[in-house]
């Protein structure tokens, strides 16, 4: 028995977990839930798999259940704890103690405490503390928990190393790798030919070189081109991979000139337009997305003519934070004429943000 820990997004990072589980084949059984964390039973290979999510933090074996499973922890000589469902500085200090306590006769151990933390941060266990184990406490609302320990974390040093340390960057229009990576499993396909036809300085087209996908970018502007090439061989060279992708500059809107192959998968961020300076009415984000739909349409006239049937896009859309309060997200009832079935629809943006994410998952059904 297994429970994840989502991240900062809960309701992508769940779909995007339950989208990973069919990707890999792992067979996943939902037990309980919450907004935070998922419970579930599934085969040891989803440890396995565990470092190709983007949106989940933890991956935690249970224990057991309440108090009498924190004698069932492996003894630990360095150990934290973390807790999820509830905020109490108090009893966070109590269940490390009552831990600690139970170690006692196999031998000296040290509950580790960072100032005010309540939940473990990945990077103490990955870089600074490595030998240090995380026991950790899910708690429902009627105040009953499960005990568990931290198998695997996501590795927040590996993403931000994909983003600042490649050779170009560009922090604003880039995608962050995080939320690529998630794309990439929202898709379902583990195998195949994955384009990303808005390829800019390729963040997409290094997560399909890192999951050993057979890898295709294109974009209109050759510089960017130029820049993805430089990113592809830095990648290539620091995480010392055989394989890489082929990249061509190409119309998104004409893509069968460029591309003779069928594509399993497209996943891609295109432009969304110009950066806001103010959040719009109503009536300012409709004309921006119909103004953008003008571009959108032919290139999915163009996907139809490289995907395989069936398919899957993973398209990000715009959509706006309005100045009176809400949210404006388009109906694209053309998708559907086009043989695109939307099969997921979700927002990925922070509070500050007048521009939202309006990530699709579709099916061509040609």
């Amino acid at each position: 028995m297994y429970a994840v820990i989502f991240g900062k997004n809960p309701a992508l990072s769940r779909s995007e977990f339950h989208s990973f589980a069919r990707r890999f084949d792992l067979k996943v059984r939902t037990l309980e839930s919450s907004r935070y964390w998922l419970l579930f039973d599934s085969s040891s290979e989803v440890e396995r798999y565990f470092n190709r999510l983007g949106g989940s933090l933890k991956l935690v074996r249970i224990i057991g259940e309440g108090e009498d499973a924190i004698g069932d922890l492996e003894y630990a000589r360095l150990f934290t704890v973390s807790l999820y469902g509830k905020n109490d500085w108090r009893l966070w200090r109590k269940l490390g103690s009552a831990v600690k306590k139970e170690f006692r006769a196999e031998g000296p151990s040290k509950f580790f405490k960072p100032a005010k933390v309540y939940a473990m941060p990945a990077e103490l266990i990955l870089k600074g503390f490595p030998e240090t184990k995380d026991f950790v406490f899910i708690f429902r609302d009627d105040g009953s928990f499960w005990v568990g320990e931290t198998v695997k974390v996501t590795d927040p040093f590996e993403l931000k190393k994909l983003d600042v340390e490649r050779p170009v960057q560009r922090p604003i229009l880039s995608i962050p790798p995080r939320l690529a990576r998630i794309m990439v499993n929202l898709t379902e396909v583990r195998k195949g030919n994955f384009l990303d036809p808005f390829c800019g300085i390729g963040t997409v087209v290094q997560e399909f070189v890192l999951q050993g996908l057979s890898s295709y970018g294109s974009d209109r502007d050759p510089e960017r081109i130029r820049d993805a090439k430089k990113n592809l061989a830095w990648l290539r060279k620091e995480f010392r991979l055989k394989n890489s992708a082929h990249l061509e500059v190409c119309d998104a809107r004409k893509l069968k000139r460029c591309f003779r192959q069928r594509f399993d998968a497209v996943v891609t961020e295109p432009y969304l337009g110009k950066p806001l300076k103010r959040n719009p009415s109503r009536g300012e984000a409709i004309r921006l997305a119909n103004e953008l739909d003008r571009l959108y349409y032919p290139v999915f006239e163009s996907f139809g003519d490289v995907l395989k049937r069936n398919g899957r896009v993973v398209f990000v859309f715009p959509a706006y934070r309005l100045s009176g309060g809400g949210i404006y997200r388009k109906e694209r009832k053309w998708l559907g004429k086009l043989g695109f079935e939307v099969v997921g629809r979700y927002t990925d943006h922070e509070e500050r943000h007048k521009l939202v994410r309006d990530i699709h998952v579709l099916r061509y059904r040609g």
